[in-house]
């Protein structure tokens, strides 16, 4: 439906071959909406490998690929926005699910609260309309009421924000930039970075059964301090696991960092 597979199907062709073709017809908006007038129900991986094998079924193939993506707070900066994308590959003919996220900090992800008449100018250049689409509803009351979406032309921007800031008990209009991967151009960039990084995952193999799929999938916590050789919270080593079998193996920090400064140390700095 958004057209992700211009982002996502070179990656996959050149590092692995694969084939990646949308599925005609499959509404994927019945698992849940950015604008939120059908709410998505189960985690992102869930809910990832649910519209992977509606895919599937409709497609009549043993594999399928999936990507969901929220946007907010960033998870360690919190006055910061931040999107975070998964993406899936569900394959039935060896039975494993492999999947990579990541956390995307390029965004334009924003909303604004506007009187019809007010500049939008900022707002607009900030968020890169109108190459990157707009969300308009009621700032006030039901914020599906009078909901338009994919915008990206001014006149019909200008009438979205009359209509819905007619309903709206303050007499204003939210903006908010339409997620939806075909009307964000920086999103898309994300989804192709993380096709690259499933696409490099897929291509790792299991040292005990030879499973695609082999990949980090945790991390240890225990740095130690340079100055009195405490552990930390900070990142010791990364767990490595396959999909298909129970094999897992633990690995060296990828930076080679083997001890941290002592202000990351609660003994040296309670």
């Amino acid at each position: 439906m958004h057209r992700k597979e211009e982002a996502i199907a070179p990656a996959l062709m050149s590092t692995l071959g694969l084939i990646v073709t949308p599925t005609p017809g499959l509404d994927t908006d019945q698992l849940g909406t950015f604008s939120g007038e059908i709410p998505r129900e189960g985690t992102m991986l869930e809910v990832a490998v649910r519209k992977a094998r509606l895919g599937m079924i409709a497609m009549g193939l043993p594999f399928g690929l999936a990507s969901e993506g929220t946007f907010g707070p960033h998870p360690a900066i919190p006055f910061l926005p931040a999107g975070v994308e998964l993406l899936v590959f569900v394959d039935d003919e060896r039975g494993i699910v492999v999947y990579e996220n990541l956390v995307a900090e390029t965004t334009n992800f924003d909303h604004l609260a506007v009187l019809p008449d007010e500049t939008l100018e900022p707002f607009l250049e900030r968020v890169g309309f109108p190459t990157h689409g707009l969300v308009v509803r009621p700032n006030e009351g039901r914020p599906n009421t009078a909901l338009a979406k994919g915008i990206i032309d001014r006149n019909r921007l200008a009438r979205a924000i009359a209509e819905a800031a007619a309903v709206s008990s303050d007499g204003r209009a939210r903006l908010e930039t339409d997620m939806r991967a075909h009307l964000n151009p920086t999103r898309m960039k994300s989804l192709a970075a993380l096709a690259e990084r499933l696409a490099q995952r897929l291509a790792m193999f299991c040292p005990a059964c030879d499973a695609p799929g082999f990949g980090r999938t945790g991390m240890r916590t225990g740095l130690r301090c340079s100055d009195c050789g405490a552990p930390t919270e900070m990142v010791a080593a990364e767990i490595f696991s396959c999909p298909n079998c129970e094999y897992g193996e633990e690995r060296p920090r990828s930076d080679g960092l083997q001890s941290t400064s002592a202000r990351y140390c609660s003994e040296c700095n309670p």
